[in-house]
C-alpha cells in the first residue's frame, strides 16, 4: 500500500523564472522524510494573493504506508 502527497510549487509572481535550485531544495525536503517523487505536472495552481491561478506545477510524491 502507499500513501501520496501533491506539493504545488510556484514563482512568487508572474512571470519569473522557475529556479531550479528552489525546486531541488522542496525534493530533497520530501524526500528526507521518505517520500520519491511520481510526477510533475504542469499546470495553474491557486496564487497568494487574489482568485486567479499562476503557471506552476503540481508534484506528485509517493511512499510506503506507514502502519
Amino acid at each position: 500500500m502507499y500513501e501520496y502527497k501533491v506539493v504545488t510549487f510556484r514563482e512568487a509572481l508572474i512571470g519569473d523564472a522557475l529556479d531550479s535550485g528552489k525546486l531541488e531544495k522542496t525534493l530533497n525536503k520530501h524526500a528526507e522524510d521518505g517520500w520519491q517523487l511520481k510526477e510533475i505536472t504542469g499546470g495553474d495552481v491557486k496564487g497568494r494573493i487574489g482568485p486567479g491561478a499562476v503557471e506552476g506545477l503540481l508534484l506528485t510524491f509517493e511512499r510506503p504506508r506507514q502502519a
